[in-house]
């Protein structure tokens, strides 16, 4: 027995994920049932649905990114190379330790 699932979404969004979902070989309804079936599996959403750390590596990079812009909005020459590499290397670390530097 099969039952019938109506779902309204943006037609934009349909497209989008049609699309993604044809590269993979799949169509959209045999996406949403893997998802159904992986929910099942999972007891849950087959997914992590949290909000990112306040301290995360990628906000500490892009933290790190918007700092050397604003240093080049000043002037890249005023920049010494040290600074410059202090920055990247800050960065680095933030990224390696996992967003806990």
């Amino acid at each position: 027995m099969t039952s019938l699932l109506q779902v309204r979404i943006d037609d934009t969004l349909k497209t989008q994920a049609s699309e993604v979902f044809e590269k993979l070989g799949i169509d959209l309804p045999t996406a949403v049932r893997i998802f159904l079936k992986r929910s099942v599996i999972e007891n849950g959403i087959p997914f992590s649905m949290k909000l990112p750390d306040e301290n995360s590596a990628a906000k500490k990079a892009i933290e790190a990114l918007d700092r050397i812009q604003e240093f080049s909005k000043n002037s890249l020459s005023d920049i010494s190379l040290d600074e410059i590499n202090a920055e990247i290397d800050a960065a680095r670390k933030v990224l390696e330790s996992g967003g806990d530097a």
